[in-house]
């Protein structure tokens, strides 16, 4: 049997934990799943469902291992087939590897429409792939019925279309429909009326809708309000009315409302049918066969079932001649969405499927019209189920491209799976997959990166994942790095390494490292394609050179920072406690011993330093590394007492001087009080432990306060300690210290610490939760538990498998909706361009069962004169030679390209501003010597700035200038 996964080592389930909570965890390890059908959806529902950590699934399926499988089962191998071994003994011991605390069970009996199903129901969740529609209704309705229901999903895949249906029962509670965590909204003011209206304060959206409740917590003055929950009536972004408040008490000031979770129920029916599908299901009912790949009357038959109903005709006939083929990752899409709605039914957790999902890729194949029937038939080998789907011809040209994938994380983990069952980079002498990460694997990655097992602990992800991939088709073409992909990479990764690409992909976790392969495949001119996931989230998004903006061409708000005031005096949430404990331990462990070593490693003898000081020279830094030195601990006892003195000046002396500074009557200058939300008066803590023998000997110096000023300005910034002014005082005292740690011998070298969350015997996450808490106590914050500390304070990303699973499938496919496209198979025919409107970014939200799709925008065109137009994928280029000046430079563009230079800039090095003192003369001076290339350097790329229309506006950029250091652009 599993174990309990709350019992369960954290550091395996961590980023899902985020995702879901304990309760949603605990249900998932008391749950059972059987699952029917090992073909390729069927073993990728398989895959998540283990990693997510389910107690145990079954395992059904009664076929045996055929060649057709290597094309979509990639835990079927080729010595299965030959052996005739059974797909579910092939596939179970390879699924159960995935996770050790999931018991992975077999079932070869057949289950047909004469089955006894009673013993269904000892699994909470059964779901059916490659089963006719008689038998899914069939089991369906004996799940409906049960008390209570069994979870049913139904999930289907043939050739270029694929369904999800849910049935979860006739009534299904979900106790938090959304799974986003409740904030802290603090209040401006509450009317005294009816209805009262809260408006927040520094109009905060609030976020909420009309029928919802919140809950009111320190409000003063109004305080019947506090600790009531009230249903709101949105009135706008960051104000609602909360019903009847004329007979309470008149707000004063303060407070803050949280929303309050509420249950909601689900109703589902029983198996209803979409036209398309079900004309499919029929003819199988009809002829106990799928239509044979490229058979016109097969395809006239269908059609013929749906004449009832309006369809897309092309459409259906696509679905005959596919029906038998694969799309693997149209097929690891569906899975993922699948097992998504395998953990909803099983927790209760996120708004479930109601009740149908239907997605299609047409637009893989309609291209593909006028090819040959023969182009689709099998070959008998592991390619047959996607030739039926993209032909011969599409497979060959996918073996020869050339892809570059940058990660090799959970996301980068699908999309090799992807390319080794698409086939893609065969070919010896043209096609290879290469991919790079500089990463190790850690346990909290088996969770979800489903290529690693555990004695891969510590080995690198790209070449594991290179070796995992092989297991999955022998003939795969990868070349693993370990490099990341940056500006001092770009010996490596040069403009020659991208331009001899297809394709692009970053699975990055990360935005900066996003830009840089972003501004890379805009210079040469590749496309890319992005993905990424946070939780049950998930976005894709196509880059297409002179078609599409690219990833830099929008950018998040900046994350916005906490005022330094607010973490030294004024917390009012823990996110502020837990930063302000991650800044005293990279204070204390990271910094002050890296300035304390570093200062030594310049100044390497103590005798020396002192010298110098007692010849009154000032040293940087030396006060504060003397004083280092100086209160450095060489005992146990002395740390303790360090601790003892340290928790005073922190969690009881802090709070003393704040509230001697500002008693808590103080008033500004309006006449408001001070202390008000989202201001927090602090209490101060009195030391308290049982066993006084651990610290008897330490004594506290007595409290007195000071007048020092306390900075309440949320812009000042946190000053530099390091060039704070050090008086003549304290430079005799570092003296005297000195000699006393060189009369001592004392050692001259710190080792810092990097804060590592993921070692729970380091003590380093024991450190900030207990330190937020002492200090959340302090002002009255709700603390947080160590996983919610951990979280924040390492700065954990939420993820979970099945999210990635969805997302990887869909970058591979890049698809929704009727009119998308699947953006790898249009570069593999090399079709330029393709018409806009099929590129689309996705946004997949699992939680609330929303698919969105956008139309990626057009790359922007500027125009800095008249019948001038250029986008982010225009480069100019000037050819130069061994004697051209910037003054050459400069009249080649003007004459080339009919624009006036102002400003010419290498990176971040100014080559001429006329402002600038001296640049006048740089005119005259050649672009060699101005621009200093390494021996191998072809060219450059500059960026020029051009005088604007008007007198008053500002210098326009221009795309960038490639200048070549020879005429033809060779190495000089």
């Amino acid at each position: 049997m599993a174990a309990d996964l709350m019992e369960i080592d954290d550091s395996l389930y961590s980023r899902q934990r985020y995702v879901l909570g304990d309760s949603a965890m605990h249900q998932m390890a008391q749950s059972s799943v059987f699952l029917s059908g090992m073909g390729g959806l069927g073993v990728e529902i398989a895959k998540n469902i283990v990693l997510a950590g389910v107690k145990a699934v079954t395992l059904h399926d009664t076929k045996q291992c055929e060649t057709w499988d290597l094309g979509s089962n990639f835990f079927i191998h080729k010595e299965d087939v030959v052996s005739q071994r059974r797909r579910v003994e092939a596939v179970s011991p390879r699924v159960a590897e995935l996770n050790p605390y999931v018991h992975v069970d077999t079932c070869s009996s057949a289950l047909d429409d004469n089955t006894d199903l009673s013993f269904l129901r000892k699994y909470q969740c059964v779901i059916l792939t490659e089963a006719r529609l008689s038998l899914q209704k069939r089991v369906n309705e004996f799940c409906h019925s049960q008390q209570p229901p069994i979870r049913f999903i139904g999930c289907d895949a043939y050739g270029i279309c694929v369904r999800v249906f849910c049935d979860f029962g006739g009534e299904f509670e979900v106790s938090d429909p959304t799974g986003e965590e409740p904030k802290e909204i603090f209040i401006q003011s509450i009317t005294q009326d009816s209805p009262g209206v809260v408006t927040c304060m520094d109009n905060q959206p609030h976020g909420l809708q009309t029928g919802q409740s919140v809950v009111f917590r320190e409000v003063s003055g109004m305080m019947e309000l506090n600790s009531t929950a009230r249903q709101v009536s949105v009135l706008s972004p960051h104000s609602f009315a909360i019903g009847d408040t004329s007979q309470l008490q008149p707000y004063a000031h303060g407070g803050f409302f949280v929303l309050v979770k509420t249950p909601k129920t689900y109703k589902f029916a029983p198996l209803q049918i979409h036209a398309a599908m079900l004309a499919l299901d029929t003819f199988q009912e009809q002829h106990s066969r799928l239509p044979n790949i490229g058979c016109l009357q097969d395809a006239e038959a269908l059609l013929k079932l749906t004449e009832e109903t309006p369809v897309n005709t092309e459409l259906v006939r696509c679905l005959s001649r596919t029906a038998r083929g694969t799309l693997p990752p149209l097929a690891a899409a569906v899975g993922g969405v699948a097992s998504q709605e395998v953990l909803k039914a099983i927790t209760g957790k996120f708004a479930p499927l109601q009740q149908w999902l239907y997605l299609d890729a047409i637009e893989v194949v309609r291209p593909l019209q006028s090819l040959s029937a023969e182009d689709f038939f099998p070959r008998g080998d592991r390619y047959d189920g996607l030739r039926a789907c993209i032909g011969e011809s599409m497979c060959l040209e996918l073996h020869k491209l050339r892809v570059f994938m940058v990660g090799c994380g959970a996301i980068g983990c699908e999309m090799l799976k992807n390319f080794a069952l698409l086939g893609v980079g065969l070919t010896k002498s043209s096609g290879e997959v290469c991919i790079t990460d500089p990463d190790l694997i850690e346990k909290s990655n088996l969770n979800r990166q489903f290529l690693f097992r555990p004695h891969h602990i510590q080995k690198p992800k790209s070449t594991t994942a290179a070796e995992a991939t092989h297991d999955i088709n022998p003939d795969l073409q990868v070349d693993a790095h370990l490099n990341k992909v940056c500006p001092a990479t770009e010996n490596i990764y040069s403009d020659s390494f991208f331009t001899s690409l297809n394709l692009v992909v970053t699975a990055l976790d990360n935005v900066e490292a996003r830009r840089y392969v972003d501004s890379r495949c805009v210079s040469n001119q590749r496309p890319l394609l992005d993905s990424g996931t946070m939780g049950t989230k998930g976005h894709t998004e196509i880059i297409v050179p002179n078609l599409t903006e690219s990833y830099n061409s929008h950018r998040d708000p900046p994350e916005e920072e906490i005022p330094f005031c607010t973490l030294k005096s004024f917390p009012s949430v823990i996110e502020h406690t837990i930063q302000w404990a991650r800044d005293k331990f990279e204070n204390a462990f990271v910094h002050k011993p890296s300035m304390y070593s570093s200062f030594w490693q310049t100044h390497s003898s103590a005798e020396v330093v002192l010298q110098r000081m007692q010849a009154g020279e000032s040293l940087e830094g030396s006060f504060q590394v003397i004083k280092l030195l100086s209160r450095r601990p060489s005992q146990w006892e002395q740390c303790v007492t360090i601790a003892r003195l340290k928790f005073e000046k922190y969690f009881k002396r802090k709070a003393l001087q704040l509230l001697h500074s500002f008693p808590l009557d103080t008033r500004l200058k309006d006449g408001s009080l001070f202390w008000q939300s989202p201001k927090r008066p602090p209490a101060p803590i009195d030391f308290d432990l049982n066993d006084s023998l651990i610290l008897s000997d330490v004594k506290i110096p007595e409290y007195k306060p000071s007048e020092k000023c306390i900075e309440t300005d949320e812009t000042a910034k946190k000053p530099d300690q390091m060039k704070m002014p050090v008086s003549s005082e304290e430079e005799r005292e570092a003296i005297i210290q000195l000699e006393q740690a060189i009369a001592t011998d004392r050692g001259l070298q710190m080792t810092p610490l990097q804060f590592e969350k993921d070692d729970d015997s380091n003590g380093h996450l024991d450190f900030v939760t207990s330190a937020s808490s002492l200090r959340a106590r302090m002002y009255s914050i709700e603390p947080a538990d160590r996983l919610k500390t951990k979280r924040i304070a390492g700065k954990i990303i939420p993820a979970i498998a099945t999210a990635t699973a969805a997302v990887a499938g869909l970058v591979r496919t890049s698809h929704l909706t009727k009119k998308s496209i699947a953006l790898l198979t249009f570069f593999a025919l090399q079709m330029s361009p393709v018409p806009y409107p099929h590129h689309r970014t996705l946004l997949l939200m699992h939680r609330f069962d929303i698919f969105t799709m956008q139309y990626s925008n057009r790359s922007m065109a500027s125009f800095p004169r008249n019948n001038i137009y250029f986008s982010i994928w225009d480069c100019w280029t000037i050819f130069g030679h061994e004697d051209f000046t910037l003054s050459d430079f400069m009249n080649a563009v003007r004459e080339k390209y009919g624009i006036e230079p102002t400003m010419v800039v290498h990176g971040v090095k100014m080559l001429y501003v006329p402002v600038m003192p001296g640049h006048s003369k740089r005119l005259k001076l050649t672009m060699q010597k101005l621009i200093k290339p390494s021996v191998d350097r072809r060219y450059v790329d500059l960026t020029v700035s051009f005088a604007p229309e008007a007198d008053g506006d500002e210098d326009l950029p221009g795309p960038p200038v490639r200048y070549y250091f020879s005429p033809d652009g060779e190495t000089p």
